[in-house]
């Protein structure tokens, strides 16, 4: 069964649509700034804030609110048959701003995916996803399982998560953010930029459903893998994140030399970055274009997945990659071929990888 990516939106500190976040990014503009909220953090720091004025809906928590938005905007004009429709929620902290609010059971993330599912009328039961920074393209494969299994015939794919204190100090005591805007891959590069947003991604197996052909590909294979090397270090010789990605090439039934595009996870900490250009360079990719685009809406976590493999698929349609913003002087190991400049270029396959705390690897 062929299974296709519909439609999709983004909202991120670039804009409230693909559209708007295409335009900053083609244009070099990054969504990390400094802030200074004491409600976050005692001291500035930098990141990837929403700051305009969204629309909070009654009722629900601001990152529910964007939730909702992101999804009406997705399918809004498309007919889908609530009986046949899923909603897979992605988020690694969902409402853990809430915490602090005693007794509001919507801090547990089912009980957010209920309230989101809810507002939609959807007759299935949402299905959550939470593990660590893969949880959006783990999202896209589950997604994909119901379909191949006719569990359904559309599912909505939906990854989000905010600044909080609970999330910026946590990463804060792990010496893993940056004093910078993130600088994957780069030499210089010092840690990882944390930002907010949400992105959704509508797969089917009904390509009539598609309007915007910048939006339509199709999903031809995926891969999971655990190397249970540390609780936040990745394998040092990348043996999870190859793995993962072999499986995804064995199902797509493509080699290495297919491959004409990387967007890789690069979250611009010393040993993520150069475990990924050890697992590339060992199955042959490291000669491949790749980005990370880390350093236009720093690591949105749960939503990093769906948001980048959006990006992904409208660099495909529109033959256009991005450059890898912060990107100067390569600053690992092995070769990789990291774009320092934008680059037009005919696409037929793309690659899209995750890697997250607990040796978690997965691509699609």
């Amino acid at each position: 069964m062929n299974i296709y990516s519909i439609a999709d939106n983004i909202i991120s500190p670039l804009g409230i649509d693909t559209i708007s976040n295409l335009d900053a990014i083609s244009n070099g503009k990054s969504g990390i700034t400094l802030i200074n909220d004491r409600n976050l953090s005692e001291t500035e720091f930098y990141a990837a804030k929403i700051k305009y004025d969204l629309p909070l809906l009654e009722g629900y928590s601001f990152l529910e609110s964007l939730f909702i938005q992101s999804i009406k905007a997705t399918i809004s004009d498309l007919d889908l048959d609530n009986e046949r429709t899923v909603l897979v929620l992605s988020s690694t902290k969902g409402n853990i701003d809430l915490l602090e609010d005693e007794g509001n059971s919507r801090v547990l993330l089912p009980k957010m995916a209920e309230a989101i599912n809810g507002y939609f009328s959807l007759k299935k039961s949402p299905i959550l996803i939470s593990n660590a920074c893969i949880s959006g393209v783990s999202a896209i494969l589950v997604a994909r399982n119901l379909i191949s299994m006719r569990k359904a015939d559309n599912v909505i794919v939906s990854g989000g998560d905010v600044l909080s204190k609970f999330t910026l100090s946590g990463f804060n005591c792990l010496k893993a953010v940056s004093d910078a805007p993130c600088k994957p891959y780069d030499e210089k590069r010092t840690g990882i930029s944390l930002g907010e947003g949400v992105g959704t991604i509508l797969l089917s197996n009904n390509i009539n459903l598609n309007k915007n052909k910048s939006a339509l590909s199709e999903i031809v294979g995926g891969g999971q893998s655990n190397d249970a090397n540390h609780i936040s270090g990745p394998s040092r010789t990348g043996a999870g994140l190859n793995l993962a990605v072999k499986k995804a090439m064995i199902e797509a039934k493509l080699n290495s030399d297919k491959i004409d595009y990387i967007n890789s996870h690069g979250t611009a900490t010393l040993f993520n970055d150069e475990m990924e250009s050890i697992a590339f360079a060992d199955l042959n990719l490291g000669q491949v274009e790749l980005n990370s685009l880390k350093g236009y809406f720093g690591h949105t976590l749960g939503a990093a997945g769906i948001i980048e493999s959006i990006l992904a698929i409208h660099q495909m349609n529109n033959g256009l990659l991005y450059k890898s913003l912060g990107f100067d002087i390569k600053g690992v190991s092995r070769d990789i071929n990291v774009l320092s400049n934008n680059k037009s270029k005919p696409i037929r396959n793309a690659l899209k990888t995750v890697s997250g705390f607990g040796g978690c690897n997965a691509a699609v």
